[in-house]
């Protein structure tokens, strides 16, 4: 079997009118990172679009309801690497400020915290990529990529040299 990059979706939702957004801490049961902070996460199941994975993972997670027409892209965390994803992952970012409901922990075997936490406190402890993408949309920044693991170095060679033209 080739191989495949991981799909996943997280979601941004954001309070502007109370300057806040939904966080959660990754606890003991987690996969990965545990004791950090990080957005609504999740993998895409086969065949289902990134906007729907997005919005389920966000109900499962935390109970926060959103129409994935609502969903806006925010940023792409592109990995080498993860922990269920040997071959790389592509981590679509959204925000969206118009949902349902209030959060609470609904996986607590996964999570230590889930709940609204205001922009001007939000913690160092944070899952990298995640950071990444939550800082650039409440800068104001546009779409942005971040890369994670991958070497530093020239671009591959596809057959050929290189020239500058």
């Amino acid at each position: 079997m080739p191989p495949m990059t991981l799909l996943a979706a997280a979601v941004i939702v954001y309070d502007r009118d109370a300057g806040r957004v939904v966080l959660l801490r990754r606890g003991a049961g987690a996969k990965y990172g545990h004791g950090l902070w990080d957005l609504p996460i999740g993998k895409c199941d086969p065949g289902e679009p990134v906007t729907e994975a997005a919005a389920r993972e966000l109900y499962e997670e935390t109970g926060v309801t959103v129409r994935p027409e609502d969903l806006r892209v925010a940023h792409l965390v592109h990995g080498a690497w993860g922990v269920e994803a040997p071959d790389g992952y592509l981590t679509v970012v959204f925000a969206v400020e118009r949902w349902g409901g209030e959060p609470e922990n609904r996986e607590p075997g996964k999570h230590d915290h889930v709940g609204w936490v205001p922009v001007g406190e939000l913690p160092e402890e944070f899952v990298p990529g995640s950071a990444a993408a939550l800082g650039e949309y409440l800068r104001g920044g546009g779409v942005g990529v971040s890369l994670r693991g991958w070497a530093a170095g020239p671009p591959p060679q596809l057959g050929g040299t290189l020239s500058e033209g």
